[in-house]
């Protein structure tokens, strides 16, 4: 089914708006959405539909927002690319303002630390939403100023004052494509799990085991805790390679019989990285 519209967490001008206009370009309806949680939920309801949305940065780590929905399978969507952004920041605001508010993610906020310690020392620092949220923030308040993507300027009446920000250190977000997959996968590939443990001892070691045993590499695990059952975690894994491989489906048949609940969220390619 050809894909009509691409959801994505906005509003425009975020880095997912920038992904999904990299991947897409301008083939389909771009439909921003308030929060990644609607993203999914608008993708769930029809084939045609795809989104985009955050799964880590380098700096800030993981999104939890994210790793929760596909843990909880609510609403079920199947990942089938990732999408990897190599971000460069710039500082946004007006030329001859003293800035004394600073606005950003908190992924960039984090990245830029340092660099603010040392060029904005003493300024009242805010998190918002996303950085497109910042520099719509920072366009409506004297003495304010953003960290973002530099197209932001354009869109929201800022000069860029510095770019690229804090470009000694790599900063890195991964993003997945959600939506129904459509063709064979090529190249390398990786497989996303959302897993439930027995509570007690040495249930998550007997089950990074099998994986172990087969030459499976894991390249994410990551651990949140189970509403309403305290001391209790599910698990997203991530490892590399397709479902089909024998290794890992000897890996998946041994490892599925120690668990509460194991399920696929999807095998997914990995495309070359862009560049903002």
């Amino acid at each position: 089914m050809k894909v009509r519209e691409v959801a994505y967490l906005g509003p425009e001008g975020t880095y997912s708006h920038a992904v999904a206009m990299k991947r897409f370009g301008n083939k389909c309806r771009m439909v921003p959405q308030a929060t990644i949680l609607d993203v999914c939920k608008y993708v769930s309801r029809h084939a045609s539909r795809r989104g985009i949305i955050p799964m880590e940065n380098s700096s800030g780590g993981a999104i939890y927002e994210t790793v929760d929905i596909l843990l909880a399978g609510k609403p079920r969507v199947q990942v089938y690319e990732e999408l990897i952004l190599n971000v460069r920041l710039a500082l946004l605001g007006r030329k001859g303002e003293t800035i004394k508010s600073l606005y950003s993610h908190f992924a960039p906020m984090e990245h830029c630390e340092a660099w603010i310690s040392r060029n904005l020392r003493g300024v009242r620092k805010g998190v918002v939403s996303s950085t497109a949220v910042a520099a719509q923030t920072a366009a409506q308040e004297k003495g304010a100023a953003a960290i973002g993507n530099r197209s932001l300027a354009t869109m929201y009446g800022l000069q860029v004052l510095k770019y690229p920000v804090q470009a000694d250190i790599p900063n890195v977000t991964s993003f997945l494509a959600i939506g129904e997959a459509t063709g064979a996968i090529r190249g390398k590939a990786k497989t996303t799990l959302a897993v439930k443990l027995p509570n007690e001892p040495g249930s998550l070691c007997t089950f990074l085991e099998y994986f172990r045993d087969e030459k499976v590499n894991l390249s994410r695990l990551i651990s949140r805790p189970l509403r309403g059952s305290p001391n209790e975690y599910a698990f997203l894994v991530e490892l590399e390679g397709r479902r089909d491989l024998p290794t890992v489906k000897r890996a998946l048949s041994k490892a599925r019989k120690t668990c509460v609940e194991l399920r696929a969220v999807g095998t997914f390619a990995i495309r070359r990285p862009y560049t903002s």
